[in-house]
Order: structure tokens, then sequence, then C-alpha cells
């Protein structure tokens, strides 16, 4: 399984390097691996507040921009690609975030892409069992990447990649 990442930036954000999402798309799903098709495809947007804000009105009917969100495709391509969808996460908002949590943001981009990605495969957190399993994992992935447990007040990078 080899993972197509396609990223788009607004101009002027700061975000993690191209080969950062790879790596954290590409260790996610390894451990999903069973539900993963061949060649799976995913496209992030890193983007604004505003972007963002328009984003969450439009497809959760809710005010103000939050930090990531997941659209996950219904679609195999014939050439045997298949997408499994798109990701949005707002770097305004993550950097405020991780500044709040006194977390790396580092590590809060890789916790949110984890988190996003485990969206687009079915994962979810509408109820209490179905989010205790999607946290264990996304714990499971991250201390994998060298990263503490992103429900902790003080997440800090254990050791390099």
């Amino acid at each position: 399984m080899t993972p197509l990442v396609h990223i788009d930036r607004d101009a002027g954000l700061e975000s993690p390097d191209d080969d950062s999402f790879y790596c954290w798309v590409d260790s996610t799903l390894k451990h999903v691996g069973e539900q993963i098709p061949a060649n799976p495809e995913v496209s992030f947007r890193i983007n604004d507040a505003s972007e963002m804000a328009a984003l969450n009105l439009r497809f959760r009917s809710k005010d103000g921009p939050t930090n990531v969100l997941s659209f996950p495709a219904d679609l195999v391509t014939e050439n045997t690609v298949s997408l499994l969808g798109d990701i949005a996460i707002c770097a305004p908002v993550v950097a405020a975030e991780a500044a709040q949590q006194a977390k790396p943001v580092e590590a809060h981009w890789a916790h949110l892409t984890v988190h996003g990605v485990l969206h687009l495969v079915g994962y979810d957190h509408l109820d209490s069992a179905d989010a205790q399993k999607m946290e264990s994992l996304e714990i499971k992935i991250l201390a994998d990447l060298g990263f503490k447990n992103p429900y902790t007040m003080h997440d800090e990078r254990e050791h390099s990649p």
C-alpha cells in the first residue's frame, strides 16, 4: 500500500512539510490496513479561519472555524486509486489550540491528521464506545510516531521520527 497524499495550502500559513503529512497518513493507514484499498489517496486543504468557518457552517451548520473536517469519499477510480476523501485543517486554530493545551504544534498537527484520516476510513466518536475505540487507536498510532497521548494536557515529543 502506497498512499497518494495531495496538499493544498493557503499562502503564508504555517503548516508541516509534505513529508510529515505523508508519514502520518501512511502510519495511520498501516494501522487499519485491512480496511484500506491498495492505492489510497487523501487530499488535504490547509486553510485560514475564514474558509474553515464557511466549511463548518455549510457542512455542519456550526458557526466559527474548527480544527479539522473530514469528507469521506465513496468513489473508486478506474486507475485502481481509491480516493479516501478530503481533509481540511485550519492552521490558525491548530496553532491556537496547541498553545492553549501546552502541546508542541507539530504534535497537534499529527494528531489532527491521524484523527481526520481515521474519519475517512469509517471511525467516528458519536457515542462513548466509538469515541473510546477511536481515541485508543489515535493514541497507539501517535505513540508509534513518537508522540505522547494527545488527550493529556502536556503532550511533548518523546523522540524524533
